[in-house]
């Protein structure tokens, strides 16, 4: 999906004000993910994962997720509604969901010190580990929420 999204940034040649880092990880499930990568000049870090359907969530297959929470802690809540707002304004499907027993590469950055603002959204899956199921919406909701984040003024 990241690499989608470049593909598409470069096939529209947006210009971006400002300097972004994609960090393709495997490492956040035990606490460390990103946080060696973190450049001095990050203000940002967004987070993009899996984020499971189950008893007690809101999450679904068909939206994207923005993560509300998880078991370290709130993300910064500003950038959470800016998030709910550019889903409101682009008509893109979400749920805002908390994950108690989860964490992200973001979150995983707080933890280790980093003063920068975190936030987590993600596809909306069946399972996990192997066996991970989502509908086409999931993902499409998904990178359209990350494309209208990085589009200047959006």
């Amino acid at each position: 999906m990241l690499l989608q999204l470049i593909k598409q940034i470069q096939t529209e040649n947006i210009k971006l004000p400002y300097t972004i880092h994609f960090l393709i990880l495997n490492n956040e499930e035990i606490g460390y993910g990103g946080n060696s990568t973190i450049t001095e000049e990050t203000v940002e870090y967004l987070a993009v994962d899996m984020r499971a359907t189950g008893d007690g969530q809101s999450t679904d297959e068909y939206t994207v997720a923005i993560c509300a929470k998880d078991f370290n802690g709130p993300y910064h809540y500003g950038l959470r509604n800016h998030l709910v707002e550019l889903a409101k304004k682009n008509d893109i499907g979400y749920q805002i969901d908390m994950y108690p027993q989860s964490g992200s590469d973001a979150s995983a950055a707080i933890k280790a010190g980093h003063d920068i603002i975190h936030g987590l959204i993600g596809l909306g899956i069946d399972s996990s580990h192997a066996f991970e199921r989502t509908h086409e919406d999931s993902s499409k909701n998904t990178l359209q929420l990350l494309y209208y984040y990085l589009l200047p003024d959006s």
